[in-house]
Formats: structure tokens, C-alpha cells, sequence
């Protein structure tokens, strides 16, 4: 298959890209590299299997060159990240509705599958698991910016479900629950390779808040195998679906684990919200997806073990320092 992926030189993107050229598809990738990395893909230029665009889903006629061109559409492109979102609220919502919009209206005009990548930042302020993906969502008041992610992303949810029930367009919309492992940056709020990169260097390891909210943490490369399951999943049209591990962990233990995994000297200190992220923000108390759907439709739930991910990235990380 010609697969499109937007956003592929992205942490969750580049992975996907290695595993689809693994499995013998051709991939086109756009990415304007606003938050992913030409390095999480310079390995494949010069593949015959493999073509980069260094351009925004924004543009209208690039993309539909590139959708023209591919048998289906991986949607992952879009500002990530609670801190860039907070700094960037106007860009972000720009990029992550209008982008979507682009890429449902020309996956409509050419009849091509699109997987579109949404988060489980949609299930707002839930405190119930496991989380299930007609569960109603409660979100805080649109003066607090740190919901305008969630909010741009249910909107590319409802317009991919409009064209499906509408346009009788052939789409899937996963939703990613802490996607961690190689490559995942920092730079943008992901706690796992912030915590990786002070222990590395015995800085103190910042947790926001009293560290007693809970995360579950899926591996990338299991991910990547559950969207590339969904891309050829006959009963999936129209559907929403968690993608994610039931592994559940406070933040202030996932410190510790890493602070013991590095062997790091660093201290664990705990830094108020509002200094942290300032006033435009709310944390979450707890994200746990229920995963019978996504086994109902593929036979396969993501699996490793959080100690393992960690070892994974640690070495990442300490590779690129050394």
C-alpha cells in the first residue's frame, strides 16, 4: 500500500514510518517540523519506499497531491504537548481543526481510508476507570486554555464521524493514551523523557503538583502495531477507539522508578501548578482507557511492562549524551 502519514517525523509518526517500510508499504510523509525532528527520519531518506514533504498540512494543494497519490491516510499531525499548547493556543487550534478538516476533505474527494490520531485528553475530568469510549466528557471552562487541546481534538472527532455517517467516508479515530518510548522529546510538557533527562543529569526531577495523579504508560512500538492493525481492520469504519495499557501509576512513583533506573543522585521535587504551567492550567487526577473495543476489533492490546519502556528510553537518551 502508499500510506500517507502526517506528522511521520514525529515521535508516534517516525515509529510508524519504520514499521509500515519494515512491512513492505510505501510512505509519504508531510511535516512542517513545528514539533517533530528531521532526524526521527533522516535514516530513511533515500529508500525507494519512502518520500518526505517538508510542508504544513495547511496547504491545501500539497496535500491533495499527496493524498491523490496514497491508498490511506494516517492522520497524526498536530500541536502536541500541554506546555506548547498553553504557549501556542491560537496555532494549535488553527492546526489541529483546520488540519484535520483539509485532510477529511480531500480523503472524502479521493475515497481514501483515514485513521485520525485523537488523545485521551477528551475524556476531560473524569476520575473513573477504565474509561470507555462512549463515556459522556467533562471539561473545564474555556477561559482555562489548557482545554483548548481537548476541545480542537473532539471537534476533528465529531468532523470524522459527520463524513463517516454523511459521506459514508471510511475513517477510524484512536485515541492515544500516554504514548512513551524512543524519541519522545521533552521539550513540550511529556513528563516521561523530562524525568529521564534531569535524573541523566542528576538535576532534581520536577513533579508538578503533590504527584499523586495517575497515568498509564503504552509503549510506542505497541502503538505503532495497533494502528497499523486498525489500517486493515475490515469491521473498524466509524469507530472510536482507546489505544493504550491499564497499568496504572502515580507520577511521584514514576519519579522514583526512573530515579532508580538511572541510578540518579537527583532530587524529587514538587512544584506547584500555576509555577509550573501558570493560570491556563488543570491537571487531570486520573486517565485509565478501557481496552475491549481495541481487542474486539484486532485481537491485540498493547503489553509491555512499564519497567521495560523505561529501560528502552533510558538507553535512548543516554545514547544521544554520550
Amino acid at each position: 500500500m502508499n500510506i500517507l502519514v502526517t506528522g511521520g517525523a514525529g515521535f508516534i509518526g517516525s515509529n510508524l514510518c519504520d514499521s509500515l517500510i519494515e512491512k513492505g508499504h510505501n510512505v509519504s510523509v508531510i511535516d512542517d517540523l513545528s514539533t517533530g525532528f528531521l532526524e526521527n527520519i533522516i535514516h530513511l531518506q533515500g529508500h525507494p519506499g519512502f518520500k518526505y514533504t517538508n510542508d504544513t498540512i495547511l496547504n491545501a494543494s500539497v496535500m491533495e497531491e499527496l493524498v491523490a497519490e496514497s491508498d490511506a491516510i494516517i492522520h497524526l499531525a498536530a500541536a502536541v504537548g500541554v506546555k506548547y499548547v498553553i504557549e501556542n493556543p491560537l496555532a494549535s487550534m488553527e492546526t489541529n481543526i483546520r488540519g484535520t478538516e483539509i485532510a477529511l476533505q480531500l480523503a472524502n474527494k479521493y475515497k481514501k481510508r483515514i485513521l485520525v490520531a485523537s488523545t485521551s485528553e477528551v475524556y476531560g475530568k473524569h476520575t473513573h476507570a477504565p474509561l470507555k469510549e462512549d463515556d459522556n466528557l467533562i471539561y473545564g471552562p474555556p477561559s482555562t486554555m489548557r482545554w483548548s487541546y481537548a476541545a480542537a481534538k473532539l471537534v476533528d472527532e465529531f468532523a470524522a464521524i459527520a463524513y463517516h455517517r454523511t459521506k459514508k467516508l471510511d475513517t477510524i479515530i484512536f485515541r492515544c493514551f500516554n504514548t512513551i518510548g524512543p524519541r519522545q522529546t521533552g521539550l513540550y510538557g511529556m513528563v516521561v523523557p523530562r524525568f529521564i533527562q534531569q535524573a541523566l543529569r542528576d538535576d532534581p526531577i520536577t513533579v508538578y503538583g503533590d504527584g499523586q495523579q495517575t497515568r498509564t504508560f503504552t509503549y510506542v512500538g505497541d502503538v505503532v502495531e495497533a494502528i497499523i492493525r486498525l489500517l486493515s481492520c475490515p469491521h473498524g469504519s466509524g469507530e472510536v477507539v482507546n489505544i493504550g495499557v491499564m497499568e496504572e501509576i502515580t507520577i511521584a512513583e514514576l519519579a522514583e522508578k526512573i530515579k532508580i533506573l538511572t541510578s540518579s543522585r537527583s532530587e524529587i521535587v514538587f512544584i506547584p501548578y500555576n509555577q509550573a504551567y501558570g493560570k491556563d492550567f488543570e491537571d487531570m487526577m486520573r486517565r485509565v482507557p478501557s481496552l475491549e473495543k481495541l481487542n474486539a476489533l484486532i485481537g491485540y492490546v498493547p503489553e509491555t511492562p512499564l519497567d521495560d519502556i523505561l529501560v528502552k528510553t533510558i538507553e535512548y537518551f543516554r545514547a544521544k549524551t554520550t
